[in-house]
């Protein structure tokens, strides 16, 4: 039989980054949190945590990190049947996300969801083409990336499609492309780049036969990339979504007009999540199609 004790301190210093936020999550000292977790160990027979800075899980830790996930979301169905619980504090649910769907359609999405549901969402940015990393670590409840296989456990659905565009200030366009946009200037022309997953720029490339190095800024922000676009810093991939105004503006143009990348987005979720995430699935079934083109 498991000690969920235990298993709650393992996952308070996975999901907190560390020993000291963990500890103050569950209201704990470092040092009993950390008895915790030796005695975690000494049932199971070997190590649960990888002491690194962040601390990460072995193998074994990610299985016991989707146990308590689990665990977590099908006691919230009990509230329904428990009066003791009606009063019990919102349901936390972390999840993976890519900045870009954060930075467009997700809030209108969820919004109504979590205030009728009672939820508080904790978000975790990664890059769509790895998030799906956080729920084989057992890190997240769910996942909004490109991969459409699930890890073992969960289910995938597909949301739609994101288009991304290719799009500079017409001075940068000017000064770089006045012959037109050509494989022979492309790799001298900076592009922007949001981090070291984001590889749209490279694929944009891959269209006119560049595969080798090229010239980029790196910004790890949504609202950064399209102010540094604007500015003139550069040219980059972003979704059509985000900068419509600044193209109807005027502000911004496409290197090449109707020339888009399509990144299909999924949804993955543990298939013993409860009503919670069920009832999710089936929200983000209705309004993910509202902004996203079908695939």
């Amino acid at each position: 039989m498991l000690d969920y004790k235990l298993l709650a301190a393992l996952a308070a210093v996975i999901e907190q980054g560390g020993f000291e936020r963990g500890s103050q999550a569950l209201g704990l000292s470092q040092s009993a949190i950390s008895q915790r977790i030796k005695l975690l160990e000494a049932r199971i027979g070997q190590p649960v945590l990888i002491r690194a800075t962040p601390p990460a899980p072995p193998d074994v830790g990610r299985r016991l990190l989707n146990h308590v996930q689990q665990v977590r979301l099908l006691e919230r169905d009990l509230q329904d049947q428990v009066p003791m619980l009606d009063d019990a504090m919102p349901e936390r649910l972390r999840l993976a996300i890519n900045a870009d769907s954060l930075a467009t359609w997700w809030a209108a999405a969820v919004g109504d969801f979590c205030a009728h549901q009672n939820v508080l969402l904790e978000l975790v940015v990664e890059d769509q083409e790895v998030g799906l990393k956080r729920m084989r670590a057992g890190e997240v409840a769910g996942c909004v990336c490109a991969a459409e296989r699930p890890v073992a456990g969960a289910n995938s659905e597909v949301l739609g499609i994101m288009p991304y565009l290719a799009v500079a200030s017409p001075a940068f366009i000017a000064r770089y492309f006045a012959a037109g946009v050509r494989a022979q200037v492309l790799p001298q022309a900076p592009a922007i780049v949001f981090g070291a997953d984001d590889l749209l720029q490279h694929r944009y490339l891959a269209t006119f036969g560049v595969t080798g190095s090229f010239a980029y800024h790196l910004c790890p922000s949504s609202e950064g990339f399209v102010r540094l676009l604007e500015s003139g810093f550069g040219w980059g991939m972003v979704p059509e979504l985000q900068v419509r105004d600044e193209l109807a503006q005027g502000k911004l143009v496409e290197l090449i007009p109707g020339r888009s990348i399509d990144v299909p987005l999924y949804w993955h979720y543990w298939r013993n999540g409860g009503r919670l995430l069920a009832g999710l699935t089936q929200h983000l079934r209705r309004t993910a199609l509202k902004a996203l083109v079908p695939l």
